[in-house]
């Protein structure tokens, strides 16, 4: 349980800015036992962010506790699946050639469609989030967040990475089915307590998950560490609009 412990703590530490202990001595395998926990932590990181959702409504407007509750998100995981949407978006949207959308994908600088991808993103999701009514709000956006890193783990479980080094490599490699067994617990549990209809908002997040690995793996032949947090970023929009169709219907 302790090694455990420390592999959740890493992962942690990579995917978020929240205070871990300071590991000095640790390797790839490390870092690879902790792919697992991604969902874990996408319960941690939403549950921040309802909790700061239920504190700022107590004294601001519901748009500007939404508002809140996303900066408190971002900033708490250092912006970076925002970034990886950015970077993705630009590159595939940059060229249709493998080797040159993978340059644009590491060049620091925004384009044109990583700036209107990730704006449209963030509107979407503020709006979306301002129409789905309390309390249900609260444990949806816990399983957004579980459900949208469990989704990039699937796509690292089925996919490779495709550069010969990167930060998220080590999470990427040797992953088992005992890894897939715990991530799905971890991207599922939130679940029980939704409403038993609302697992229908799954499907809007199933098929951008089929669209995207599949133009992922014929634009680039794999995936990269950026390509992880779009696929986070975008089901987790999928997510919430889903939510929003499945009321339409009540």
């Amino acid at each position: 349980m302790r090694r455990e412990l420390t592999y959740f703590l890493l992962a942690v530490s990579f995917f978020t800015r929240l205070p871990t202990p300071n590991f000095k001595n640790f390797d790839n395998n490390d870092l690879n036992q902790g792919s697992k926990y991604l969902p874990l932590i996408g319960i941690l990181v939403g549950t921040i962010g309802s909790m700061a959702l239920w504190l700022a409504l107590i004294v601001f407007p519901l748009e500007i506790a939404v508002l809140i509750s996303l900066i408190v998100t971002s900033y708490f995981t250092g912006c970076i699946h925002e970034d990886g949407l950015i970077d993705t978006l630009d590159g595939l949207g940059g060229s249709f050639e493998k080797d040159r959308a993978l340059t644009i994908m590491r060049d620091p600088t925004i384009g044109s469609f990583g700036a209107l991808g990730l704006v449209f993103s963030v509107l979407l999701k503020f709006e979306a989030i301002n129409h789905i009514p309390r309390p249900t709000v609260y444990i949806v956006l816990i399983s957004a967040h579980s459900l949208s890193r469990y989704a990039s783990f699937l796509m690292m479980f089925l996919l490779p990475y495709i550069r010969s080094e990167g930060k998220a490599k080590p999470f990427t490699q040797g992953l088992t089915r005992v890894d897939l067994v715990l991530a799905t617990f971890f991207g599922l549990v939130p679940f029980t307590f939704l409403k038993p209809g609302m697992i229908a908002a799954v499907l809007p997040v199933i098929l951008i998950w089929l669209w995207f690995t599949r133009k992922l793996k014929s634009r680039l032949g794999g995936i990269t560490g950026d390509c992880l947090g779009a696929m986070q970023q975008l089901t987790e929009l999928c997510f919430y609009l889903g939510i929003l169709v499945w009321m339409s219907f009540q």
